[in-house]
Parts: C-alpha cells; sequence; structure tokens
C-alpha cells in the first residue's frame, strides 16, 4: 500500500476553470512525484432541503448526482451531463435566494432540465419523480408532455 500523499507541500503544475466557470481544477505534484488533481468550489451558506414528511437535511449536491444518475441510467454519454444539470439546479436553487427549499421544487427543476436533454431521461426521472404506481400514469404525463410540446 503506498504511503499517503503530503498534499501540504504540493506544488501546482497547471490550474484551469471547469467548464461551469465555477470550479477550479488544480492538477498537483506531491514532493514524492506522485500527482493528483484537486477542485476548488466556491462556498455557498448551507441549503435546508425540506423533505415529503417536513423533515429537513442540508443540500448535497453528490446526492441530488446520484438521484439523478439512478433514474436515467445510461441515457447520458457522459457524467458531465449530469454534472451540468446538478450545477444548473444547484445554481437556481441558490438563486431562489431562501435558506431553504423543498424537494418537490429541486425535482421540478430536475425534470425541467432533463425534458430539454432527453426525453427517455425525462420520462424515468419523471416516474420516480411523480411515484408512479400504475401504466396510466405513465400515459398521463407522455399526454401532458405532447400537449406542451404542441403548443
Amino acid at each position: 500500500m503506498p504511503a499517503p500523499l503530503n498534499i501540504g507541500d504540493s506544488r501546482v503544475l497547471e490550474s484551469r476553470e471547469v467548464g461551469d466557470g465555477k470550479t477550479i481544477r488544480r492538477r498537483r505534484e506531491a514532493p514524492d512525484g506522485r500527482r493528483f488533481t484537486t477542485y476548488e468550489r466556491i462556498e455557498k451558506p448551507n441549503l435546508a432541503v425540506i423533505k415529503k414528511d417536513g423533515t429537513r437535511e442540508l443540500f448535497d449536491r453528490d446526492k441530488l448526482a446520484g438521484a439523478i444518475k439512478q433514474s436515467v441510467g445510461k441515457f447520458f454519454s457522459s457524467e458531465v451531463e449530469v454534472e451540468e444539470i446538478v450545477s444548473d439546479v444547484e445554481d437556481a436553487i441558490y438563486n431562489i435566494g431562501d435558506s431553504e427549499v423543498f424537494s418537490k421544487q429541486i425535482g421540478a427543476m430536475v425534470l425541467d432540465k432533463l425534458e430539454a436533454r432527453n426525453q427517455v431521461a425525462y420520462v424515468r426521472f419523471a416516474s420516480v419523480f411523480h411515484d408512479f404506481k400504475t401504466l396510466d400514469d405513465f400515459v398521463e404525463i407522455l399526454a401532458k408532455r405532447q400537449q406542451k410540446k404542441s403548443i
């Protein structure tokens, strides 16, 4: 097992912005020559998410990314697409300006982003978000989507 990295004495080899412009990627080198990557993101204030049952928990972008990945399966060609959706939704949540947001609001924001990117991913996420129980539930959401699309 290799010795742990001493990142405190590492030196920066390269820095650049990641696609969203709000994250910095740094390639670093430890004193022993090993290289690694760090990401720096602006720290935002804590945000509480109010769940369906009324409980509150801190917003967790990794949990949101996991929920999107789990529900949409392999309908995106890369992790970057999921990360873009998570970043867009996170920005929208913080732009609301409240210290609390309902999980339903977050889900609706994700649906809006998915609708513009991938129809099948949209339906898959909608089935989880709306807790479909029957085939009629699917037909209803598809009919609403078709109606919205034709307007």
